[in-house]
């Protein structure tokens, strides 16, 4: 018999046959079925349950998509800072909340209303700085729904404070546009050390230390979906502990930093010497995210967070050659709204 790859098509088969084992069981007597009708059936039901794991193969697929690839915290029109969102069974899990990251997830036609988490790699204000808004506007978009957020200190403090700050316009629109109160809806977890975060339905988060200084502590986070593994590196120097949490990912989302470029980046500011030196103590070249990348035996490295963001000297092939320097997987050079 022929298999059908239509769910509907074949409980269709499957029903026909059941009818044919039926008409000859005479009188309850099951010795007479077809035994060819009976493995017919039984072929068709198989079909039929390969055709659920397919679909749901396709509903639960993780989605990456890159929000923001800039590093540093000076606005850009050429990207957006620091953001990802990783979405699996329509949930929503934001990773760093760089200026914009609202906006951001609208481009890339992600409802505000299915954010339910949202980590920090570190408290610089790159990733962080639209922390707090992403919730307020989440809720005034019509999110109802609870909404946890992990990262280090002083996580709590901020969101105690944002909301205290923003009091004002959060009361009125509960008060005259009938909101639920927004308070209540957020969970905050807090923490230092590395280790499991948090685990649910769809994904597993565990998080590492990274070596980020003076920004202490800074974490990577590894998201373990049913059908892939996604690490999000945060700003980090070379780092150990990032090759130990990524081995065997799909993907590493690794910031990185071209040397050869950096002098034409801090010549713009007045405190050139110490932002060079903070840069090249805690930042990672593309050379060494391909040597993390290949030490940690990952598929697919991706580029972002680049520093500089908006260099027009440095192309795209220079990126991939920097990170191929190490690494023989794939590279991509991540591009604001880019799914992976």
């Amino acid at each position: 018999m022929a298999w059908a790859p239509n769910l509907a098509e074949q409980f269709r088969i499957a029903a026909q046959y059941v009818d044919k084992i039926l008409k000859g069981a005479k009188h309850g007597d099951l010795a007479k079925v077809d035994r060819r009708a009976f493995l017919q059936v039984a072929a068709a039901l198989l079909g039929a349950v390969s055709c659920i794991g397919i679909s749901q193969a396709q509903t639960t697929k993780t989605r990456l998509i890159l929000l923001g690839t800039g590093g540093g915290p000076r606005p850009r029109k050429a990207s957006s800072a620091s953001a990802q969102v990783i979405i699996c069974n329509k949930t929503a899990y934001v990773v760093d909340c760089g200026n914009g990251v609202a906006r951001q997830l609208a481009f890339a036609d992600v409802a505000l209303q299915a954010v339910r988490h949202i980590f920090l790699t570190h408290q610089h204000s790159d990733h962080n700085a639209d922390y707090g808004n992403l919730i307020w506007l989440a809720w005034a978009a019509g999110l109802a729904t609870r909404v946890d957020t992990w990262g280090p200190p002083p996580l709590e403090k901020m969101t105690r404070l944002f909301f205290e700050m923003n009091a004002a316009d959060i009361d009125n629109r509960i008060t005259n546009e009938g909101r639920v109160p927004l308070v209540p809806l957020v969970h905050v977890h807090e923490f230092s050390v590395g280790g499991p975060v948090m685990r649910d339905d769809n994904v597993r988060v565990t998080a590492t230390l990274v070596n980020h200084p003076p920004v202490v502590p800074s974490f990577a986070y590894r998201l373990d979906a049913a059908d892939r593994s996604i690490v999000i590196s945060g700003d980090t120097a070379p780092s150990d502990n990032l090759v130990k949490l990524a081995q065997g990912a799909d993907v590493l989302v690794h910031s990185v930093l071209y040397v050869p470029a950096l002098d034409r980046l801090v010549a713009r500011v007045p405190n050139a010497t110490a932002l060079r030196a903070s840069i090249l103590a805690n930042q990672t070249p593309a050379e060494e995210a391909g040597r993390v990348a290949q030490a940690a035996g990952v598929k697919t490295l991706v580029l972002s967070h680049f520093v500089p963001a908006d260099d027009p000297e440095i192309t795209d092939q220079m990126w991939i050659d920097a990170a191929r320097t190490h690494f023989r997987g794939s590279v991509i050079v991540g591009k604001d709204l880019m799914e992976i």
